[in-house]
């Protein structure tokens, strides 16, 4: 049963912990082959399933630790259509994967949810195509009728919201926000930026999110900004700007290369955790109303917990 869907305790200003880069960590540091970067193939086996809920033990731990908020983000950036296709899974299949990732994240919420840390189950949604290049853009219309399938599956069995993490273009991200309430679920745009703290399309953040705002009544309940470095995109966010307000989460990644550069290296660039952590900080302290905290490519529970341990200073 869900337990949040109608009143998301994140909205409540306090401070909540989420993931890190859970793909780069499974492969560059847990050794674990993700075909397509696909985090929820682990689920068809014991042992995937259990490297899984070790990954999210690690995280959610050091939010009950700090009596902070979690949220649990499914294994499912992936686990739709075209990608299940990839890897050979028939819709019905791929349906039971989407159930398979929340139903894990309800067992550990019952295992670390306490009354200081309220832990939210997040549907996670990733794009259509790459995460760095939005390639040929759908229609609203196209991305609704796309994503309704997994959503609704998401709707199904418990999760409290949906998040849509690393949206690229705005006509996606609509589209998204449209299944998601026709499924009777809050929903999270989080979009990626480039070094210049624009969406891979060249469209500024403030006009994705108000281009979203407006095509929706306000849907999401919240937008995040994800896979890149502080550094590329805090010198675009203005005190006292409306789109801005809208703007409650981060998940950043570790590197300040480009995502062309990232998707050149065979190396993981893990960057400096405790710096990482004080950008959060600094972020924190100019915009308030950011609470919720997690990370991107490249990042880890080291960074988790410097990112907690600075923002809970500066509280």
């Amino acid at each position: 049963m869900t337990k949040y869907r109608n009143r998301l305790p994140q909205l409540d200003g306090r401070l909540f912990l989420t993931d890190g880069g859970i793909e780069t960590t499974l492969i560059f540091q847990d050794g674990l082959d993700l075909p397509y970067f696909a985090a929820f193939h682990l689920l068809r086996e014991a042992d995937g399933t259990a490297a899984l809920a070790d990954y999210f033990r690690r995280h959610a731990a050091i939010a009950r630790a700090n009596g902070a908020g979690f949220i649990l983000e499914s294994a499912t950036w992936r686990a739709s259509a075209d990608w299940g296709a990839r890897l050979g899974y028939s819709d019905a299949a791929l349906d039971e994967a989407n159930r398979k990732a929340i139903d894990m994240l309800h067992g550990l919420r019952g295992e670390f949810e306490t009354a200081d840390s309220p832990m939210v189950i997040s549907g996670c949604v990733g794009p259509r195509g790459d995460g760095y290049d939005p390639g040929a853009a759908m229609t609203p219309e196209q991305a609704q009728a796309y994503h309704a399938r997994q959503i609704a599956t998401f709707a199904a069995t418990g999760a409290d919201m949906v998040t849509a993490i690393t949206m690229t273009n705005t006509p996606e991200a609509i589209g998204v926000t449209r299944a998601a309430q026709a499924a009777g679920m809050p929903v999270v745009i989080s979009f990626t930026v480039e070094t210049d703290g624009r969406l891979p399309t060249g469209e500024p953040l403030w006009d994705a999110i108000a281009a979203v705002d407006g095509a929706t009544g306000d849907g999401p309940a919240y937008f995040m900004i994800n896979c890149a470095h502080p550094s590329h995109f805090a010198g675009q966010l203005a005190e006292g700007e409306a789109w801005v307000g809208r703007i409650r989460g981060i998940r950043a990644n570790a590197s300040r290369c480009s995502h062309a550069e990232l998707d050149q290296a065979t190396e993981l660039d893990s960057g400096d955790p405790v710096e990482l952590g004080r950008l959060y900080r600094e972020l924190r302290g100019r915009f308030g109303q950011i609470n919720v905290l997690g990370g991107c490519c490249g990042t880890d529970h080291r960074h988790i917990e410097q990112i907690c341990g600075h923002c809970k200073l500066a509280a």
